[in-house]
């Protein structure tokens, strides 16, 4: 019996050790899957620069772009953290060369976890791959067409120029809304269409309606746009809050007739607000208004989701992804991340503590214009014991209460931050920070 089942085991092990050594020649290492996954990033990178340089109107089209951005900003991130990550560890290990006899337990079990480590970041890094490799291929038949929209900014030199020219992360939304104000409703009961856009504090509603209202189509479709800002509607009818109004935008050309005036009114809710006090505001509007006008509302609160004629657009935070994308092209400028390993593991730590586009532009400005490694240090200390502080004082992290519009200490923060160019200690920064 033993004749027969010892063979059989033998060979079975056999075959198993073959396949293994097999499948560990035919796997691509870490470096090679990285290698790839760059190349595969720059053609993405490609598709994504022409699309943002485009007026692209299809909300089809827009959509699958979106996808694609999505899982570049991924890729980028997975592949930054692994560069980055791979760098620091080098210097940490010639840092250990010198004790290398006192700690060779120590780096025996760095091994064994680094081994493990690795083959994890080789998969994620192969799943990115595979991802926006299959993403390039879905949205190849769009690439033929972009080049017919047309040309929304010259290209600049630099691609954190072209990030500032234009809503980033939002090109989506930003046609959405374009598309609901030129769109005209056939003739029948007279009544306003109403936008609602809603989300987080300083998630960018305001400054994307900004933008939408710079456009050159809204201009021409609307022969005034108004800005109501930060007030309450509670008991005022039209003819009051027009003391209250920011002219944006006057057009005394084609539209200068009475028939074809048509306004924009924006306004950007304080606090909550009652269904009757929105049907009197609505009904002041309707007298005051010329037709073919609209109505925008701007609030943290979904309670204004009712009074909408349309859907409503609901903004959110950056993926930390594509925040890092932003953060990265906004710090580094027109510099290669690359060539500034150290400073760019620093960035990514950095973007991490922060979710909004105040902070990103404070602070990234603020490194931008300190090319230095030791200065970076302090800024990063600095904003270490910030939160550590300000979570042990108040029990959230300070810029999760930008949702309950507790914005004051995040200002103060943000502009002792900025006069730390001109301060040494942090520790005396710290001190001017948290002393009451």
């Amino acid at each position: 019996m033993m004749d027969i089942v010892l063979p059989a085991v033998l060979g079975e092990l056999a075959s198993r050790s073959i396949n293994f050594f097999i499948s560990k020649r035919s796997k691509p290492s870490v470096m090679v899957v990285a290698d790839r996954l760059q190349r595969v990033l720059l053609r993405a990178q490609v598709i994504v620069d022409e699309a943002m340089e485009r007026q692209i109107t299809n909300q089809a089209v827009l959509q699958q772009l979106d996808m694609l951005t999505d899982t570049m900003y991924r890729g980028y991130y997975i592949l930054d953290t692994f560069r980055y990550q791979s760098h620091s560890e080098e210097e940490a290990k010639g840092q250990v060369m010198s004790n290398s006899l006192s700690l060779w337990k120590v780096n025996c079990l760095q091994g064994f976890c680094s081994s493990n480590r690795n083959t994890l970041i080789l998969e994620q890094l192969q799943k990115s791959l595979d991802d926006l490799s299959s993403m390039i291929i879905d949205v190849e038949g769009i690439v033929v067409f972009l080049m017919s929209y047309p040309l929304l900014y010259r290209q600049p030199y630099s691609m954190h120029l072209l990030v500032g020219n234009c809503m980033f992360g939002r090109q989506m939304e930003t046609e959405l809304v374009i598309s609901f104000l030129l769109h005209t409703q056939p003739h029948g009961p007279r009544e306003l269409e109403v936008l609602p856009i809603v989300g987080p504090g300083k998630v960018g509603k305001t400054t994307l309606v900004a933008h939408v209202c710079k456009d050159a189509r809204v201009r021409k479709h609307f022969s005034e746009i108004h800005f109501l800002h930060g007030h309450d509607l509670t008991g005022v009818d039209l003819a009051a809050l027009k003391e209250g109004y920011v002219t944006e935008h006057q057009n005394h050309g084609s539209n200068s007739n009475k028939e074809g005036r048509r306004v924009l009114i924006v306004v950007e809710l304080v606090g909550t607000l009652t269904e009757d006090e929105w049907n009197r505001f609505y009904s002041a509007s309707i007298q005051h208004a010329p037709s073919g006008s609209k109505i925008i509302v701007i609030s943290q609160s979904d309670e204004i989701i009712k009074f909408g004629t349309t859907r409503p657009l609901s903004l959110k935070y950056l993926s930390p992804e594509a925040y890092w994308y932003f953060f990265k092209m906004h710090t580094f400028g027109s510099m290669d991340p690359e060539m500034h390993p150290r400073l760019a593991r620093m960035a990514m730590e950095i973007a991490g503590m922060m979710k909004c586009f105040i902070s990103a532009n404070m602070v990234g400005s603020l490194l931008r214009d300190n090319i230095d490694f030791h200065f970076w240090c302090k800024v990063l200390a600095f904003l270490r014991g910030m939160i550590k502080k300000h979570v042990s004082k108040f029990g959230v992290h300070p810029f999760d209460l930008l949702n309950e519009k507790s914005l004051h200490m995040l200002g103060e923060c943000l502009y002792l931050l900025k006069i730390l160019c001109f301060i040494t200690n942090t520790n005396t920064l710290h001190k001017m920070m948290f002393r009451r």
